[in-house]
């Protein structure tokens, strides 16, 4: 790279952070009280937790009786101070291993948050799911496929104490009429 190439690289990346800080400060993008307040909706769950994770071998098949278990851990680090996180997920076990990253950013607009889940063995980012938090219970839906066939996804999240919460996935054939659970995770936080 030539020395010239580089300072116009740099200019015009300066120049695009100099507009970019301007618009997320002024007035007009300024988020309003109840929306700035969604964005810490995972502000507890910033750190490292031990899983445990059941998922179910075949969702919406007719063998929906076996299930592979894995366990490890699942970091959770903030962006963009509250506005997004990644989580980053690595379990295994008797069937093999799941790396996984799930990107999280919150829309102030909509006072939403969007979960993304990136797929470790094919690279592809999954279609996200949207939703917040109410009473201290995260319901996120959106729209995916399986088999090529159009399927509804429901992300639940709770939490029965501060140093645990469980995550549950479950799809729809029928258009979320009725649910099929194919993913159970419980964390629990390591102090360090």
């Amino acid at each position: 790279m030539t020395v010239p190439y580089r300072r116009a690289l740099t200019a015009g990346l300066s120049a695009l952070l100099l507009v970019a800080t301007a618009a997320s400060t002024s007035p007009a993008s300024a988020a309003s009280p109840a929306s700035a307040a969604g964005r810490q909706d995972f502000a507890w769950e910033i750190g490292t937790w031990r899983s445990t994770v059941r998922v179910l071998a075949e969702p919406l098949s007719d063998s929906a009786d076996t299930w592979l278990q894995f366990a490890g851990t699942s970091t959770v680090r903030p962006l963009l101070d509250g506005r997004a996180n990644v989580l980053e997920f690595a379990v295994s076990g008797p069937n093999g291993r799941i790396d996984a990253l799930n990107m999280r950013l919150y829309e102030p607009q909509a006072q939403r948050w969007s979960l993304t889940f990136v797929n470790m063995r094919d690279g592809l980012l999954t279609p996200a799911v949207y939703g917040g938090f109410h009473d201290d219970r995260g319901e996120f839906y959106g729209d995916d496929q399986l088999g090529g066939h159009p399927i509804k996804v429901r992300f639940l999240i709770s939490r029965p104490t501060p140093d645990e919460a469980r995550f549950e996935q479950a799809f729809s054939a029928d258009g979320g009429t009725t649910w099929e659970t194919n993913w159970l995770a419980v964390d629990r936080r390591i102090r360090r």
